[in-house]
């Protein structure tokens, strides 16, 4: 075997990967080597930094792999466009930047699965809270001495009022708090702002330690493989430039995300047997789970215009930007210096689930993704989408060549769950709008429109224009089964000195954005890695929606 230059090797410099180089090189003993196979996120770069610009990484080559979808039958075999960071930071250098760590049940619903009692929500809150310097404060939800500053947001525009209000008036509540012990309701969001600037993973936790002499980050350098002796991992192979080089190490760690890691485990022999035959991969282990269990929420823009110019759209002109800019750059404030995404919420859709199976955002502008408005003017929308989907996807990789996209399946509307769920979406999203507080200010609904009422409408609509939230995870789930992929300890089943460390090893998708659970899962798996004693579990409560109580008024 070839000399071991390191101790572990992360593949992968996005969410997960930042906390690994950091937890794991905290012991100067400990050689570290990190491999993005992105760009650096240079400080100067305004388009990573800065809050409002992340329209423009969402859909650039230059910071993001620009994966789509196989056409999905059920959205008129459109491809849904699925952006993963290829950037130091990765997925946290081009997302929206909202906080949300999901519900205490999601974690509840981890633990049922036999051999995971010690990811229950008891035992990982305690790693958001390490993970947290949460601005606002700590408590016994929140920390304040974590590397990820987390501020909340101000939510000054005058349609952020009109919106809470609304929301009252259709009978839902106000949280204080959505990373606390009340998730359902509606309130601010904690967005990963520090200071007017993006804070992805590597800020807060890679380049404070950059200078740790044991600590190593080669960006552009390209995973095509994990090397192995039998079933032992020992090295990887990758491209820098023209060349290919070969690095060996006690352990491997997987961070490159729900379509990446499977991917990679599937160009290196390990993922069905029979089906990385028939594409001329050499197995290592069999492991039929690898790449399944593809989980995202869907989503999409339930949009008016507004009545009175007080929506965000002045910001969108040429003219206004110059000046946004400036005071961004200078004065850290601004139209450039939030994400807009400041308030949204959680609710139940219906009264048969036991928690919130609708997540919105609130948003002062009428906009898309991709920086385009539907109507010349002002306006404000909703983004809606269910949170606990039963559908299942998968990733697949179709060659050996390692620089081939793999198949991304996500069979989005495909069960009645789902497309019930969307319906109710629509229709709770028309009722919070629809209330009086939004009278002075509701226009025109431009989307859906008012010609779509009926159920088989809101689907048709909901398969035109619905998008991913990207929010992929769970292909190399964590648990005991027939497709588990990983164990309670992020060990890959069948192999040794392999780990995955990423969304992919969610058992089942959380309820709301999947940042804040990355990088939960990246701090208790630094602990579990090292071997350090683990946090002592807390006994925070949570709130749990009594149906008997409320039907009794």
């Amino acid at each position: 075997m070839k000399e071991i230059k390191y101790d572990y090797i992360i593949v992968g410099g996005g969410s997960a990967g930042s906390v690994m180089a950091n937890r794991l090189s905290t012991n100067p003993d400990h050689q570290v080597l990190v491999l993005e196979a992105g760009k650096p996120d240079y400080r100067f770069d305004f388009r990573i930094h800065m809050p409002a610009a992340l329209t423009y990484l969402l859909t650039d080559k230059t910071y993001n792999w620009l994966y789509e979808s196989e056409p999905e039958p059920q959205m008129h075999n459109r491809r849904i466009a699925q952006p993963r960071g290829k950037v130091m930071g990765g997925s946290s250098s081009i997302n929206g930047m909202i906080y949300i760590r999901g519900n205490a049940m999601d974690y509840q619903k981890w633990a049922t699965n036999k051999g995971l009692e010690n990811w229950d929500y008891a035992h990982c809150l305690p790693y958001f809270r390490k993970a947290e310097n949460r601005l606002h404060g700590a408590d016994e939800y929140h920390g304040s001495n974590g590397q990820l500053c987390l501020e909340t947001a101000k939510c000054d525009n005058p349609l952020f009022k009109a919106f809470f209000k609304a929301t009252e008036q259709a009978g839902h509540p106000l949280t204080q708090d959505v990373n606390g012990y009340q998730q359902e309701g509606f309130g601010k969001f904690d967005q990963n702002i520090y200071r007017s600037r993006r804070q992805n993973a590597a800020r807060a936790y890679v380049h404070p330690v950059m200078n740790r002499a044991n600590l190593k980050v080669q960006c552009r350098a390209m995973v095509k493989r994990i090397l192995f002796e039998g079933k032992k991992a020992v090295g990887v192979e990758y491209s820098k430039g023209s060349k290919t080089h070969k690095v060996y190490a006690g352990e491997i760690i997987l961070c490159g995300g729900a379509i990446n890691s499977p991917s990679l485990l599937q160009l290196s022999g390990i993922g069905n047997a029979s089906e990385l035959k028939s594409i001329g991969v050499n197995v290592v282990h069999d492991l039929p789970g690898v790449g399944e269990n593809l989980q995202d929420h869907l989503e999409l823009y339930v949009q008016y215009t507004c009545t009175k110019p007080v929506s965000m759209y002045p910001a969108l002109k040429w003219y206004n930007q110059p000046k946004i800019g400036y005071d961004w750059l200078v004065h850290r404030k601004g139209a450039a210096a939030t994400n807009h995404f400041e308030a949204g919420g959680f609710i139940r859709g219906n009264d048969r689930v036991k928690y919130p199976n609708l997540q919105f955002h609130f948003l002062p502008i009428a906009i898309r993704y991709d920086g385009s408005a539907p109507v010349k003017g002002h306006g404000f929308q909703l983004h809606v989408g269910p949170m606990n989907t039963d559908v299942r996807g998968h990733v697949k990789i179709t060659s050996a060549d390692s620089a081939k996209y793999p198949k991304i399946f996500f069979n989005y509307l495909s069960t009645d769950q789902e497309r019930q769920e969307w319906v109710e979406a629509i229709k709770c999203s028309r009722e919070i709008i629809g209330q009086t507080a939004f009278d002075d200010l509701r226009g025109e609904e431009l989307s859906p429109g008012a010609k779509v009422q009926s159920d088989e409408e809101i689907l048709d609509f909901v398969a035109h224009e619905g998008e991913s939230a990207y929010h992929p995870s769970c292909t190399c789930k964590m648990g005991y089964d027939d497709m588990a992929v990983v164990d309670s300890e992020l060990k890959v089943h069948g192999v040794e000195n392999l780990r995955v460390v990423d969304a992919s090893v969610f058992p089942s998708i959380t309820n709301g954005n999947i940042y804040a659970p990355v990088m939960m899962v990246a701090e208790k798996a630094a602990d579990l890695i090292l071997g350090n004693t683990p946090e002592a579990p807390s006994d925070a409560d949570y709130y749990i929606y009594d149906r008997e109580a409320a039907q009794n008024g």
